[in-house]
Order: structure tokens, then C-alpha cells, then sequence
């Protein structure tokens, strides 16, 4: 049984929308950063997380910072430190100092999991058994079959599509169109859901996708597409 609003398929970003990092990066640098004597409000906690969407969807500063740094080095990340301490309100001499105290912390320290939460894979099996086109679009550089085989998902979806296979990233409409060819389907009869706006809505709404926000903590209140809590809510947006 297909969505009344006539979408056929739904296409999904992958970190932060079907799997996580657990404990997440942001998490781990907030604690990192408190140990270091950064004190932070839940305000520049949320401006710290909008930040890191914001820089990692392709934004002018990513760009100009791979060029300069390269994306391995231990300057980028130093740097990245440094800029992340600057959106939890440090001030340029203390961000500029901690820097590489926190990078070193991340590197040397930081350990994650993966982790589905249990909506994911109920919503995953209620659209697949409604009939929907179910496939994966993320900014990732390499294929993930793998890892989506080990979660459990694999089967749910026709395809997964990595920007690195064909260097489009998002909010690049490129990753976009491709997506629609390998799912036969038109933009409008497509869904698109993701965990960051800027890469996922303006992507989505550029390429003339409907975009679903998952924003469970509140990032992005100016986002005009409609928002989700858990993929949970998904099944109800389909059905309006």
C-alpha cells in the first residue's frame, strides 16, 4: 500500500539516520572538552552540533581546509578541534590552545560502537513489506554493503550508493539523480530521509525530492520540510 501523496520510494542517509555512532563524536568531544575546562551550556551544545552539520555538508571552510590541510592529517584535525572549541563559545586564544589537547584526546581515546535503534529496523520492515523502493545515499567515501550485511539491513534495501563512487557529494544534486536512476523512480514519487539539513534537505529539496528531517534534538528549528523525532514517525508522515 503506497502513500497517498503519490511517493513510491524512500531513500535513506545512513550515519545518523539508521546507525550511530554510540557514544556519538560529538558526545565524546563534549566530554573530552569538559575534562579540558571548557565550560558548556546546552545552548552551545546545540550550536557546537549544528556547526558540525553545517562544516561537514560540504561547506566553503571543509573545502578550503582539505585543500590546505589534507583530510588525514593531524593538522586538519587539529584545526577541527579548534574550530569545534570555537562553536561551544570558547574564545580564539582558548580554542587555539586546547586544540591539540582535544584532537589527541579524540584520537588517541575515542571508541565507538554501532548502534541501530529498534524503531529503525521496524520501520524498515513495514515500508519494504508495503511495497516501497528502499535504498541508501550517503557522503561516505567507500561502498558500505559490508557493514549494512552486519547490522542487519542489507536486505531491505535495492541498493546502497556511496558519494566516493562517484564523487558527488552532498548537497551535490548528483548523488541525488543517481540515486533515481538506479531506483526507476521520479523525484517526486521519492522520499528522502536524513539526519542533517544542510546536506540532506537542501540536497533533497535542490534535486526536487521531498525531504524528511529527523531531528530529534531540536538542530534546526528554521527547516520548513517535515520533521521527525525517530524514524518511527515515518510510517505517519507516508500517510498523511
Amino acid at each position: 500500500m503506497f502513500s497517498p501523496n503519490g511517493i513510491r520510494a524512500v531513500l535513506f542517509d545512513l550515519d545518523g539516520t539508521l546507525r550511530y555512532n554510540c557514544p556519538s563524536f560529538h558526545q565524546a568531544t563534549c566530554e573530552y572538552a569538559a575534562r579540558l575546562g571548557v565550560e558548556i551550556s546546552n545552548k552551545n551544545n546545540l550550536s557546537a552540533l549544528r556547526w558540525l552539520h553545517y562544516y561537514w555538508a560540504q561547506s566553503p571552510e571543509l573545502l578550503a581546509d582539505l585543500e590546505r590541510f589534507g583530510d588525514s592529517s593531524d593538522l586538519f584535525w587539529q584545526n577541527h578541534a579548534r574550530l569545534y572549541l570555537t562553536a561551544f563559545g570558547c574564545q580564539f586564544k582558548q580554542a587555539n590552545t586546547l586544540a591539540a589537547d582535544l584532537h589527541r584526546c579524540m584520537s588517541e581515546d575515542y571508541k565507538f560502537e554501532d548502534w541501530v535503534p529498534p524503531e529503525v529496523f521496524e520501520t524498515l520492515q513495514t515500508l519494504h513489506h508495503a511495497g516501497y523502493k528502499l535504498a541508501v545515499a550517503s557522503n561516505r567515501i567507500d561502498p558500505y554493503d559490508h557493514q549494512l550485511e552486519d547490522l542487519g539491513m542489507k536486505n531491505f534495501f535495492q541498493f546502497s550508493l556511496a558519494a566516493g563512487q562517484i564523487n558527488s557529494w552532498k548537497p551535490d544534486i548528483g548523488i541525488f539523480n543517481q540515486a533515481l536512476q538506479l531506483l526507476n523512480t521520479s523525484p517526486e514519487q521519492t522520499l528522502y530521509v536524513g539526519d542533517n539539513y544542510f546536506a540532506d534537505v537542501v540536497g533533497a529539496q535542490n534535486a526536487r525530492l521531498t525531504p524528511v528531517l529527523l531531528d530529534p534534538e531540536g538542530i534546526f528549528p528554521e527547516a520548513t520540510c517535515p520533521v521527525i523525532h525517530n524514524l518511527g514517525e515515518l510510517c505517519d508522515i507516508l500517510n498523511e
